[in-house]
């Protein structure tokens, strides 16, 4: 005989449904045919099923037996699903329907193939360029949610599906709130993600790690929550690794509280404008994160506009650059030279001879050199007139001028 242990929410879904879970597959909920189990989380196990009447492959997500037991908190879901289903964007996967069998109630969803992000991150970083055309994608599916006033509340990788042509959609948009209602916003242990029914590690920590700080501590929470959530995403993306993450659910809340992220892990020479919106939308602070998500788009954008790329290489890193900055160099060196030799030679250079201009002279009538001592002729530094004395006194006269003029006061 073989005993299986059961969590409480699989021996919900034994007593639901007939035959029990292991044979849950090939049994039918309403028209639609279940084929194969996709996933399990907090809110309910996924499966793809045939909706036999339109003939198509949708996702059914069935909803905990416990949900159905409470008639207010069902219409209350009802009321935020009719809202989720209103919301059509190309990168949020579609709500087709609320619907139930006997004491099942279950979502019906758009079917989308393609690994989750959370998939493709285990593999390691996700290339740069390719991480921030992902994440504008996440951004315009918030915003469009976002100005329809509809939070996510649980944006995670594992939320988020990547199809095999590129494109992203992004799962179960404003569940939490409709699973959860208003309470979740007061009391974080009625987060349907870290609920009783929730009760696998993999499911806690890994929700727990994406909660903004304001969500952390059991605070009402509003887009900016989102925002947190999708700045953490980005940077796992790019780096292949868990930012808050710790060995429990209270270690890893800490983390979120507390701890700054490790940008040094980040893609050397990522693009500045890259590492600024990731800095905006993890602030601890609400108030000092972005205000929408569309600011951190732009940003992105910016970024991959860039004509030098999202990775800012160094002038040394290339090898053109290298080349010309050589160049460069050898001609600033060369020109430096030729002044410095430029000036030396002028330095060196041997003097000018000096001009030597003969000349007659003949004293005016009435004049006579004084006594032999007085009469020594002075000529000026630069040839151009001379001196000589008298015996009326110190006569200067110009080279360029036919007489000789006094000059005052030697006459005494």
């Amino acid at each position: 005989m073989h005993i299986i242990a059961l969590t409480n929410y699989q021996m919900a879904l034994v007593q639901v449904l007939p035959g029990g879970l292991m044979s849950l597959i090939g049994k039918t909920l309403g028209h639609y045919q279940i084929t194969s189990q996709l996933g399990k989380g907090g809110m309910g196990e996924v499966y793809q099923a045939k909706d036999q009447k339109l003939g198509r492959d949708v996702a059914i997500k069935v909803l905990p037996e416990e949900f159905a037991k409470d008639a207010e908190r069902v219409a209350r879901f009802q009321r935020e699903a009719k809202l989720l289903a209103s919301l059509n964007h190309p990168n949020i996967a579609a709500i087709h329907g609320l619907e139930e069998a006997g004491r099942t109630h279950f979502l019906v969803l758009e079917l989308v193939e393609g690994d989750t992000l959370a998939d493709q991150i285990r593999k390691g970083p996700i290339p740069v360029e390719e991480s921030l055309k992902l994440a504008l994608q996440i951004a315009e599916a918030l915003e469009a949610a976002h100005n329809k006033g509809v939070i996510h509340r649980d944006l995670k990788p594992a939320n988020i599906k990547v199809t095999p042509d590129g494109k992203v959609k992004v799962l179960d948009f404003g569940l939490a709130k409709a699973f959860a209602g208003e309470r979740a916003d007061l009391n974080l242990s009625n987060s349907p993600t870290l609920s009783n029914a929730a009760t696998l590690q993999g499911v806690i920590l890994g929700t727990a790690a994406y909660m903004s700080p304001e969500q952390a501590r059991g605070k009402p929470v509003d887009k900016r929550a989102d925002i947190w959530a999708f700045g953490v995403v980005l940077f796992e993306m790019l780096t292949g690794r868990s930012v808050f993450s710790g060995d429990d659910v209270s270690q890893t809340l800490a983390r979120v509280l507390e701890k700054r992220p490790d940008y040094s892990t980040l893609p050397e020479n990522l693009h500045p404008k890259i590492i600024e919106t990731l800095e905006r939308c993890l602030e601890k602070e609400v108030k000092d994160r972005y205000g929408v998500i569309s600011d951190a788009r732009v940003d992105i954008q910016k970024a991959l506009a860039d004509p030098g790329g999202v990775l800012v290489q160094p002038i040394a890193e290339t090898e053109p650059r290298r080349k010309l900055r050589t160049v460069l160099l050898w001609a600033a060196a060369l020109v430096l030279m030729a002044i410095i030799a430029g000036v030396a030679a002028w330095k060196l250079k041997p003097p000018e001879p000096q001009r030597v201009v003969r000349f007659d002279y003949e004293l005016p009538e009435g004049q006579q050199f004084g006594d032999l001592s007085d009469s020594v002729l002075a000529v000026s530094p630069d040839g151009s007139k001379f001196v000589y004395c008298t015996t009326a006194g110190l006569l200067l006269r110009p080279l360029d001028k036919p007489t000789a003029e006094l000059i005052p006061g030697s006459d005494k």
